[in-house]
C-alpha cells in the first residue's frame, strides 16, 4: 500500500483542525518552554486544550496522541525532573494524574491505560526541558497493523471530541482557574 487517506480531514477548511476548529500553534516564547507557553497564552482552554489547571499544575490534551482521550499531567514551572519539583508542585502533579486517570476511564472505557514519565532524551523524553506525565486509555485492537506498518494511528474522536468528553467526565467542576 502506497497511501493512506482519511477522509474526515477533508471536511476542514484551510487553517483549520480535523473538527473544524481554528488550529492553534503555538511556538515556545524566548526563556519558556512550550508547555509554560501554552499555559500562560492566554487563549481559552477550548483552543489550547487545557482540560484542567491547579495552583502549580495542569491537564492537556495531547495534540500528537497515541489514542483518543490520551492527556499530559505538566507543572506549571518547566523542570526536567521529578526531583526538581516542589513539595507544592509534585502535590498538585500527583493528584491531577489520579483525577486525569479517572476522567480517562469514565470518559473512555478504555480496557487499559499506560501512566508514565519519560525523563530525559535517553528516557525517551521528545521534550525534556519540561516534565510531564502520560495518562493514555489503551483497548487491544489499538496497537493494529496501521502503527506498526503505516506509522499511522487510527483516532475515532477529533481532538476537540476528546477535550469535550474529558472536560465531562472530570470527576470535580472544572473552571480555568481551578
Amino acid at each position: 500500500m502506497d497511501s493512506v487517506h482519511a477522509g474526515w480531514r477533508l471536511a476542514a477548511a484551510p487553517g483549520t483542525s480535523a473538527d473544524g476548529q481554528p488550529y492553534t500553534e503555538v511556538v515556545a516564547e524566548p526563556g519558556k518552554s512550550l508547555f509554560e507557553t501554552i499555559e500562560q497564552s492566554g487563549l481559552p482552554d477550548e483552543r489550547t486544550y487545557i482540560v484542567c489547571r491547579r495552583r502549580s499544575a495542569f491537564v492537556v490534551l495531547n495534540v500528537f496522541p497515541y489514542t483518543s482521550g490520551h492527556v499530559m499531567v505538566l507543572p506549571k514551572r518547566a523542570v526536567p525532573t521529578i526531583g526538581d519539583l516542589s513539595d507544592t508542585e509534585y502535590d498538585d502533579l500527583w493528584e491531577l494524574v489520579r483525577l486525569a486517570y479517572r476522567a480517562v476511564g469514565d470518559g473512555f472505557g478504555p480496557e487499559g491505560m499506560n501512566i508514565g514519565v519519560n525523563e530525559g532524551r535517553a528516557g525517551g523524553a521528545s521534550l525534556p526541558d519540561h516534565l510531564h506525565v502520560h495518562v493514555v486509555p489503551r483497548w487491544s485492537a489499538d496497537t493494529s497493523f496501521m502503527t506498526s506498518v503505516a506509522e499511522a494511528r487510527v483516532l475515532p474522536l477529533t481532538l476537540r471530541d476528546s477535550w469535550l468528553r474529558l472536560r465531562a467526565a472530570w470527576p470535580e467542576p472544572v473552571t480555568s482557574e481551578s
